[in-house]
C-alpha cells in the first residue's frame, strides 16, 4: 500500500523528481528562451544550454539557487552567446540614479516597460543590492539596455 501512496520514483530516495523540484528554474530557462535542456541523470539536473545575455543567464541561476539543496543537486552550464546591447553598438549598461519613493519595480515600469524586469535590475547589481527591496536615494544603479527593434 506504500508504493501506492508514493507520485513516481524520485532520484537518490527523494518522493519528487529533480525536474519537478526545479520547475520554477525550468519555467524561468523556458520564458527566456534557453536553447538547451534540464536533464535528470545520476542524482542530478543538468541545465545546459545557451541565451542571448549574460542577465538571461543570471536569472536562470537565481532560480534554481531558490532550492537550498541546489548546490549539491544541479550542474548548470548556460553561456550568453549575444546581447541587445552588444548588437546596438552598446557594451555598457545605462545608469539610473536612485530618488526617493523609488522602487526596483518602479524604475523597471519606467525604464524597461515592464515592472516585473526588476530582477533584471537587482541582478545587474548585485555588487551594491542584496534584497531587491532595499535601494536607498542617491544609488547608482546599472541597467540593462531595453530591446531594441
Amino acid at each position: 500500500m506504500a508504493a501506492a501512496l508514493q507520485p513516481r520514483r524520485g532520484i537518490g530516495g527523494n518522493p519528487m523528481g529533480l525536474r519537478d523540484k526545479y520547475s520554477y528554474a525550468i519555467q524561468t530557462a523556458k520564458n527566456v528562451r534557453m536553447q538547451g535542456s534540464a536533464d535528470e541523470r545520476e542524482g542530478k539536473l543538468y541545465f545546459h544550454g545557451t541565451v542571448q545575455t549574460q542577465d538571461e543567464a543570471n536569472q536562470i541561476w537565481n532560480a534554481i539557487k531558490t532550492i537550498p539543496d541546489w548546490s549539491r543537486e544541479v550542474v548548470a552550464d548556460i553561456k550568453a552567446v549575444g546581447s541587445a546591447a552588444a548588437a546596438s553598438g552598446r557594451t555598457r549598461p545605462a545608469t539610473y540614479t536612485v530618488k526617493p519613493g523609488d522602487t526596483l519595480s518602479k524604475i523597471a515600469r519606467q525604464l524597461l516597460g515592464d515592472a516585473n524586469a526588476y530582477m533584471e535590475i537587482f541582478n545587474l547589481n548585485r555588487d551594491q543590492l542584496s534584497d531587491p527591496d532595499k535601494i536607498r536615494p542617491g544609488q547608482v544603479l546599472k541597467v540593462p539596455q531595453a530591446v531594441q527593434k
